[in-house]
């Protein structure tokens, strides 16, 4: 389905009953909205599943020239959140998608009643960090329009990525992200890059939603990300994944599956 809001035209698809919950399912980046189907398939009989494609990605145009920042997507998706569903909705997200999820808890909390944020951060504290980051991804941006076979090689050998790697579902992943459009993903990551997005570090104490912070045990870098969030957010949880990288969600489904259905089900 399409969906407009003032900002932005969504491609998006769904399942389940309308009557039932709704869970907003945000995916990562060179993601699509497909990542989430085969857990949507699984709580279609509990819940109502939301998955668009975000900007750059799938097949939703790239965000708007200059217009297109971090806070202006995240406000068109809490538009697009309240045309589709009653409030309020459940909200999911990975890495780029989960810092967008963060985002929508902390800015419209009224039109959401939980989130589980995997593998993802409130963006970086440090602004000379923050720079230094937009300009690499800036550089990343270029290289994704001039040689994006190479790019996505390069991509999928970040250490973020040797669990996945060794994954049977890796070379699944793999094809699904070559079938996005590299102009439309370098305009997203131009807007979406954690060094262009505004830090939500301190707006965590404000958190009135009950909060799952879901990592893998291998992904060290976000465990302590995750450790740290945990303790400046109140209402949340830290959720470790024993075995599991950046991407626990593909590497134990059924774990993920159990434990996104009993934290959604522990929500008050």
């Amino acid at each position: 389905m399409i969906i407009d809001t003032s900002f932005q035209r969504y491609h998006m698809s769904s399942t389940g009953n309308q009557e039932l919950p709704g869970i907003l399912m945000l995916h990562g980046f060179l993601g699509s909205g497909e990542d989430w189907k085969q857990y949507a398939d699984r709580l279609q009989n509990d819940y109502t599943c939301f998955m668009p494609d975000l900007p750059g990605h799938g097949a939703t145009p790239a965000p708007h020239g200059v217009t297109g920042t971090f806070e202006a997507i995240g406000d068109s998706l809490a538009e697009l959140a309240g045309k589709i569903h009653p409030a309020p909705l459940h909200l999911v997200g990975y890495s780029m998608g989960g810092r967008l999820a963060l985002y929508l808890a902390l800015h419209y909390p009224e039109q959401f009643r939980s989130t589980v944020i995997i593998s993802s951060s409130p963006g970086l504290k440090n602004p000379e960090e923050k720079a230094l980051r937009c300009e690499s991804d800036k550089r990343i941006a270029r290289r994704i329009t001039t040689d994006f076979d190479s790019f996505l090689d390069s991509w999928y050998g970040l250490q973020l990525f040797t669990t996945l790697k060794k994954h049977p579902l890796f070379s699944e992943v793999f094809e699904r992200r070559k079938a996005n459009d590299p102009q439309a993903l370098a305009a997203a990551l131009k807007q979406l890059s954690t060094g262009c997005q505004p830090s939500l570090w301190e707006k965590l104490s404000e958190n009135s939603l009950h909060t799952g912070f879901f990592v893998g045990e291998k992904d060290r870098k976000y465990v302590e990300i995750g450790r740290q969030m945990v303790n400046l957010c109140p209402n949340s949880e830290l959720f470790i994944f024993p075995g599991c990288g950046h991407t626990l969600h593909i590497e134990n489904r059924q774990l993920f599956l159990e434990r996104l259905t009993g934290f959604l089900a522990g929500t008050p």
